[in-house]
């Protein structure tokens, strides 16, 4: 498994919580670190020298939502070539806000499953993808 911490960017403790336990659940290792929306997410990134292997992220939270969040990260040279994967898992998905993510070179972006075995097919996917994709995190 590639190292670095999990980040979640979730303000739904019930969605946080049932992320990390299917993350386990299905084998991935790596430390997950959860923030309740963008501002403090980044703050961390900035703050941090750890290498995060990928950013999980809801689109509609408060201070910073999502999409606010991930234009920082594009917008700032130390973290846009940290290469971080960023996929984005909300209930939103107006086809508007799927094209303004995309914009911003996320990496995925998945409506939020409502049945636990989907979510976990979803999650083995997308670790099972970034896990064997090279990329700045495991070359």
């Amino acid at each position: 498994m590639t190292k670095g911490p999990i980040i979640i960017v979730d303000d739904d403790h019930d969605d946080r919580d049932l992320y990390a336990e299917i993350i386990h659940n299905i084998g991935i290792p790596n430390e997950i670190r959860f923030f309740g929306d963008g501002l403090p997410a980044l703050e961390y990134l900035l703050a941090t020298t750890e290498q995060p292997f990928i950013i999980l992220c809801d689109i509609n939270m408060p201070r910073m939502n999502g999409l606010e969040f991930k234009g920082r990260i594009q917008d700032n040279p130390y973290l846009r070539e940290k290469g971080i994967p960023f996929v984005f898992i909300s209930t939103h998905s107006d086809k508007k806000v799927v094209r303004m993510a995309h914009l911003l070179s996320v990496q995925g972006y998945f409506e939020k499953p409502t049945s636990m075995n989907v979510i976990r097919t979803m999650l083995t996917c997308i670790f099972d993808y970034w896990e064997r994709c090279k990329h700045i995190n495991n070359t």
